[in-house]
């Protein structure tokens, strides 16, 4: 079938966005270059955009200057209609808004955004959050991540702040795939991104009209394939490609999410390296699972 659905639909929050694995020097230090390079790959291999910042780029870890500079590399990386889509996450709104207005002044067409990622917030200090953010004047992506954040934007919440005109979409975390059902009710307008890889197929034939993408990182011409089959509900070619990936693609909703996608894409011939503290080396058990499952999805071909 044709990739209408993906390839027509001209929002930039629309499409594969990778959420972008950031390289690491020998001494931890951020290596622009080859964060660049990657970004130009990915455009190169199909993908739709990179989203920046987000927790597989480890900004938890970054210094002030260096995750204002990342974003500024992707940008400058990025070719004409590639979208880039920064995490603008932190603890609460004033530090979220700097971080919009900064996306905003790179050049970053959306930004990405958690709830308050340390504090457990109900209903007024959501709505506080998205409206201080919101003011900045960039589509605004929200980002439902309860196991992290403790909070649940939850399909009533969302669909309140949509009708507010705080966001344009939702990356959903959740893994219950029943959710869109529910958020298309409440919200008809507002479009629901793939948050984990591991319900791709699930949410792409119910009516996602994105992916923040993990594993995209290693092997981006498969993924988003696999995206397009799902989404234009072609699913002679999405199931089994999705059966070949899927012991890949659930390792993206697993803990040591950011260490395996690094190590497949090293086993995949491309830069991943180390993780930055508090991340350690993995297990040599788990190490090897993930490489053989690499390996496996390589051996038919997937790249």
């Amino acid at each position: 079938m044709s990739q209408t659905i993906s390839s027509a639909e001209t929002r930039p929050w629309h499409g594969v966005l990778v959420a972008t694995a950031l390289p690491f020097a020998d001494d931890y230090s951020v290596d622009y270059d080859a964060y660049a390079e990657h970004v130009r790959w990915l455009a190169d291999n199909g993908c739709h955009g990179v989203s920046p910042n987000g927790s597989l780029g480890e900004y938890q870890t970054l210094d002030d200057d260096e995750r204002a500079r990342v974003v500024r590399t992707a940008v400058a990386a990025a070719p004409a209609g590639f979208t880039v889509m920064p995490g603008i996450a932190a603890y609460g709104a004033l530090q979220a808004r700097q971080w919009a207005e900064q996306a905003a002044e790179a050049g970053a067409q959306a930004v990405m955004l958690l709830p308050p990622n340390a504090y457990r917030g109900g209903r007024e200090v959501i709505l506080d959050h998205y409206r201080t953010v919101a003011a900045v004047g960039l589509p605004i992506v929200a980002y439902n991540n309860p196991i992290d954040t403790r909070i649940d934007l939850t399909p009533a919440i969302l669909a309140e702040l949509h009708a507010e005109g705080l966001i344009v979409a939702v990356k959903e975390f959740t893994g219950d795939v029943r959710r869109l059902y529910e958020i298309k009710e409440l919200a008809p307008g507002l479009d629901v991104l793939v948050g984990s890889d591991d319900v791709v197929l699930e949410l792409g034939i119910a009516g996602a009209v994105g992916w923040i993408a993990g594993y995209t990182n290693a092997i981006p011409r498969a993924t988003v394939e696999l995206y397009n089959a799902s989404v234009n509900r072609d699913l002679d070619k999405a199931l089994p490609l999705y059966r070949d990936l899927h012991r890949l693609l659930r390792w993206d909703s697993k803990t040591e999410f950011v260490h395996a996608i690094k190590l497949s894409m090293e086993v995949a011939g491309r830069r991943g390296g180390r993780c930055r503290p508090p991340r350690v080396p993995l297990p040599a058990q788990i190490a090897a699972s993930i490489t053989a499952a690499t390996e496996a999805v390589l051996a038919k071909g997937y790249r």
